[in-house]
């Protein structure tokens, strides 16, 4: 049940199709601050240790040339989003000047990120630790997915916690983790709020900390406006970036 890698579940609570983050009702530039509330009981503390990932570590070295592990389960328009995922994540790990190995664990990330999005509910309740068992089922595929591939031998803490976490956010993001989660929100064949999206698409990876605070502003502004509850994960994260502007 414990895992080294310190990861929990996540919400897919983005801007949906039709939602304007113009509406808001924010002033550009204004702080908002949450206070967490638990969702589940007893959730696992985001903080872990980095572990550096192994230049030849064959998971990654598959994912990174467009392979996904033999128990993705990936129909064919879910093959085209982490295909293009993977696409923005390696461009933007090189325009950073990331080395190859790198640049082999972005691109990987991205690949590997919905490995198991269409995975039945069962078996991905039964693939993740028993604390998170309870949570919603869409909930479920990025812990399902970090579990699975730390079993299979894969120790990069940062890529585990960026697939677990790619849809709420982390305190604990480092680089990989805050651009897995703008470009799972910004690659363009997603169909909602276009123009705005490619603005912000336009000004990565240089901008990164910046777009990724837009989007979780957009995200939460949403949720607020829909009367939707958030995980604290994501709270925490808003709160990490709004003090990192201050």
């Amino acid at each position: 049940e414990a895992n080294p890698n310190g990861w929990t579940s996540g919400e897919d609570n983005g801007v949906l199709p039709g939602a304007r983050a113009e509406n808001a009702g924010v002033t550009p530039g204004e702080t908002i601050t949450f206070t967490p509330k638990p969702l589940c009981p007893n959730p696992i503390p985001p903080a872990v240790t980095v572990i550096e990932a192994p230049p030849f570590n064959p998971i990654v070295t598959n994912a990174a040339h467009g392979r996904l592990p033999e128990w993705a389960v990936v129909g064919v328009e879910r093959r085209t989003h982490v295909d293009r995922v993977a696409e923005l994540m390696g461009s933007w790990a090189r325009a950073l000047g990331r080395s190859d190995v790198d640049q082999e664990r972005w691109k990987a990330a991205g690949l590997l990120h919905d490995a198991l999005r269409e995975a039945d509910e069962d078996e991905l309740r039964a693939r993740v630790p028993p604390r998170l068992r309870a949570l919603p089922a869409p909930l479920l595929h990025g812990p399902a997915a970090a579990e699975r591939l730390r079993i299979d031998g894969l120790e990069d803490g940062e890529l585990l916690r960026a697939v677990a976490w790619h849809t709420v956010g982390n305190v604990g993001f480092g680089q990989l983790g805050r651009a897995l989660y703008a470009a799972d929100f910004l690659e363009p064949g997603r169909p909602f709020l276009p123009e705005w999206r490619a603005g912000l698409r336009s000004r990565m990876p240089h901008e990164l900390d910046e777009v990724v605070f837009e989007i979780v502003q957009a995200r939460l502004l949403y949720r607020i406006e829909m009367g939707a509850p958030m995980l604290p994960e994501t709270l925490e994260f808003w709160n990490r970036l709004a003090e990192e502007r201050s």
